[in-house]
């Protein structure tokens, strides 16, 4: 499978809202995302939404770019494709993936570039 062929075509939301990621003592559960290993706890969560005493690091100032497609586990280089073009106007990415689906959070200056950037691969970019 080619991931230029989910991409042409596909759709890309850019959220209304604004993210911080968060290393945490612990889970939240007004996360969006919660990311735990044996080492540390990660949280995605709206910005404000996290209590001041739980947080250990945080890094504010992204939006959640969702690609509103289902992604079959055989495809091979789909976030690479998208990491790679991102990485070539110098974006950061923060990538999380779902069951069925990804999404890159870039910080929030990084929109415009990035939705031109995906538009450029063939994505519908909605906001």
């Amino acid at each position: 499978m080619n991931p230029t062929e989910f991409l042409d075509g596909g759709t890309v939301t850019v959220s209304d809202e604004t993210y911080t990621v968060y290393k945490t003592e612990h889970p939240e559960s007004a996360a969006f995302a919660t990311i735990q290993d044996e080492n540390e706890t990660t949280v995605v969560a709206e910005a404000g939404t996290v209590s001041g005493e739980n947080v250990i690091e945080s890094e504010p100032g992204w939006k959640r770019l969702t690609f509103e497609m289902v992604l079959p586990f055989e495809l091979v280089g789909f976030l690479a494709a998208v990491a790679t073009a991102l990485a070539d106007e110098d974006i950061s990415i923060f990538a999380i993936s779902a069951y069925s689906t990804d999404h890159v959070l870039v910080k929030e200056e990084d929109v415009p570039v990035a939705t031109k950037k995906l538009e450029a691969l063939g994505c519908a970019v909605e906001r």
